[in-house]
């Protein structure tokens, strides 16, 4: 049996730029998992040719705000809940007019580096050929570094796609939408992605065989990076 250490992407990202959490950071965080889990049912719905309604989305949107809300201890007044729920409810209807309604989550991926580290890697769609999507609820203009380490790592768990930043800040009124396509990665680049993944997951992962593992693996090595293996 093989034994490899193994880490999440946000760990990788988290560890390499660390900050402490803000009340505002939690309400943010909750908003975040009512706009994700929202839209992640409502696409696949979508995808089998039925129309969710905009009273259903944003019904399920406040009830999964609420929830988060209440497990992260943070109470909002009134008009500040019907503040960040018309923001979400914009973010709601801006995706629903994208390309990326009725997309799926891809299964996560394991990139295996070395066949010591792997990095447990899932962007929030794809197109299932050629393109997959990170989606943010914010402004990334420019490219924030921990998103930009995130795309990059979901960049090399699905090296063959193209990959896209999907905007929709929720800031704005009305909601902005932008999705650009992101850079592919240089052999420089894709080397102190990989070199900081693998550092990571030697100093924070978890224990797991290898052959127990279902996931699709990417593999890459170090000594000679040039396409990575299935």
């Amino acid at each position: 049996m093989t034994t490899v250490k193994t880490v999440a992407a946000h760990e990788v990202v988290q560890g390499a730029y660390p900050r402490p959490v803000t009340a505002a950071d939690e309400i943010g965080m909750a908003v975040g998992k009512a706009i994700d889990e929202t839209l992640s049912r409502y696409s696949y719905e979508f995808a089998q040719s039925r129309k969710p309604t905009r009273a259903a989305m944003n019904r399920l949107a406040a009830e999964i705000l609420d929830g988060e809300l209440a497990d992260a201890d943070v109470q909002l007044p009134p008009a500040d809940r019907d503040r960040e729920l018309a923001s979400i409810s914009g973010v709601l209807q801006a995706f629903r007019n994208s390309e990326v309604m009725g997309l799926s989550r891809p299964r996560s991926r394991i990139i295996l580096i070395d066949g010591r580290v792997g990095i447990y890697a899932q962007p929030d769609y794809w197109d299932g050929r050629d393109r997959f999507y990170e989606m943010k609820s914010y402004h990334t203009v420019p490219t924030p570094p921990d998103v930009r380490l995130q795309l990059r790592l979901f960049q090399c768990a699905f090296p063959k796609f193209r990959a896209f930043l999907a905007c929709f800040d929720r800031h704005a009124t009305p909601v902005t939408t932008t999705i650009e396509r992101v850079p592919e990665l240089d052999p420089a680049t894709l080397q102190e992605v990989l070199r900081l993944a693998y550092r990571t997951g030697l100093e924070k992962g978890a224990d797991k065989v290898l052959e127990y593992v279902d996931n699709p693996i990417v593999r890459y090595s170090l000594s000679d990076l040039g396409t990575p293996s299935p």
